[in-house]
Formats: structure tokens, sequence, C-alpha cells
């Protein structure tokens, strides 16, 4: 896919040299509205790539942003691939073992997302019971699930594909990130799925910029978040739909 989109996947970039003053971000292409490529300009867009590109200029820095699949981004950070990740990527105990996390930029929960003729309720996770559930593979979801005694989770590179298969009758839920699933909902192919709007996800975690382990960066970034969070950063995310 992201041939087809122009776009160099980061695992074929390992340490090449950045220009003066540049860093190479990766994103996940499928993360709309946090972040996708735009099919006019075969370009990243989206809320964080709006954020880093803002963040960045704060501090006197550019991006060079660059498209990997969700479960590539870590990976490709850690091995010097990329210099900082802008996605919908939510800070977790297990991440920060391995990652270092700047200040919070946004804040949600999961959301399920099922047929609209299933009419269930759906207060939690454990409401799901035995249905197959569709989930995005690497992401914080799948473990939600299994530690909710979930054991039909069906993996899936992106929302859209869980979404799509949802509405085809492959799969009886889905459930990922909520401002997605509710954007996909709203702007895409009407489809004959709903929000369980009773459900109430078991935590909301913080989206954030991401850097490798010990990187110095860490504390400029998040004095430019701390300067930019009354006024920019709220506009950004309504622009997104997100404010």
């Amino acid at each position: 896919m992201l041939a087809m989109l122009g776009l160099m996947p980061i695992t074929a970039c390992a340490r090449q040299s950045r220009a003066p003053g540049e860093l190479w971000v990766g994103s996940s292409p499928t993360g709309v509205p946090f972040s996708y490529v735009d099919p006019a300009t075969n370009e990243l867009t989206g809320a964080m790539i709006d954020i880093a590109r803002r963040v960045l200029r704060e501090i006197g820095l550019t991006g060079d942003y660059r498209a990997a699949p969700f479960a590539a981004l870590i990976p490709s950070l850690t091995t010097g691939r990329i210099d900082m990740i802008a996605a919908a990527m939510q800070r977790t105990p297990d991440r920060e073992k391995i990652v270092d996390f700047s200040a919070p930029v946004f804040s949600y929960g999961g959301g399920l997302v099922v047929r609209r003729e299933d009419r269930g309720a759906y207060p939690a996770l454990s409401a799901i019971g035995d249905k197959r559930v569709g989930a995005q593979v690497g992401t914080r979801f799948v473990d939600q699930l299994r530690g909710a005694g979930v054991g039909r989770v069906k993996t899936y590179d992106g929302l859209g594909e869980i979404v799509r298969d949802l509405a085809n009758g492959r799969i009886d839920a889905g459930y990922g990130d909520d401002p997605i699933l509710r954007y996909q909902l709203r702007v895409g192919p009407q489809r004959r799925v709903r929000m369980a709007d009773d459900f109430t996800p078991p935590v909301k975690e913080d989206l954030c910029l991401i850097v490798e382990k010990g990187n110095p960066l860490l504390a400029r970034l998040n004095d430019a978040i701390a300067r930019l969070r009354k006024d920019e950063m709220p506009a950004i995310l309504r622009r997104w739909g997100l404010g």
C-alpha cells in the first residue's frame, strides 16, 4: 500500500543522514483523523501531524514525515530509522519501558462498534461475551479485550478493515480508538454499523509525541507543548473534530 501511495516505508531508510535541524517523524497512514495519507497529495496529514509540525517549529526544527504500519513504529524508532513518532499511539506502562513519551496532547479511550441491527447493551467489554471482535494489531485494545476475558479476538492492520468486516458479517463487533471509529462512521462509506453509545472504556490514556529512551529532545518538546497548550493545541484539535 505504501508503495502505491508513493511513500517510502521507513523500514527501508535505516540510519540515513538527516538534513541539519531535521527529524524523521514516523506515523501510521490509517489513523484518520490523527494521521493518514491525503489521496490528493500523497502526503501524511491529520491532527498528530499538525501538532508535531507546530511543536517542532516552536523549537526550531523541521520534520520529514514517513508512513509505516502502526506495529512497525516503535521498532523503527528504537533502531534509529526514525527520530520521533506522531500517531494515535497511547501512552501505556509497557510502552514506557521502551520509549519516552512527551507531555500529553490529547486523551481518549476505546470505542465499541457493532452492526446497526444489534440492539444489545454493551456497557463494558465484559458484555461482549463470546462474540467475534476485531482489534488493530499492536494496540493496547487487544490487551484490554483479552484482559476482560474476550476470547475470540481477530487482529487487523487498520480500523477501516475492522469496520468493513463488521458490516459484512465476518465479525460481530470492533474495538479500537474511539475518535477514529467515530470519524470513519461519520465521513466514510455508509455501512450498517453503529457505535455502542452505552459503552464505557476501561481506561482513558494519553496521546503524546514519542522519542527514543533518554533522548534530550524530550525536554524541549515538553516545553513547547506547555507553551502551545492553552491556545494553539486546542485549535488544531478542533480543526480535526477532536476539540
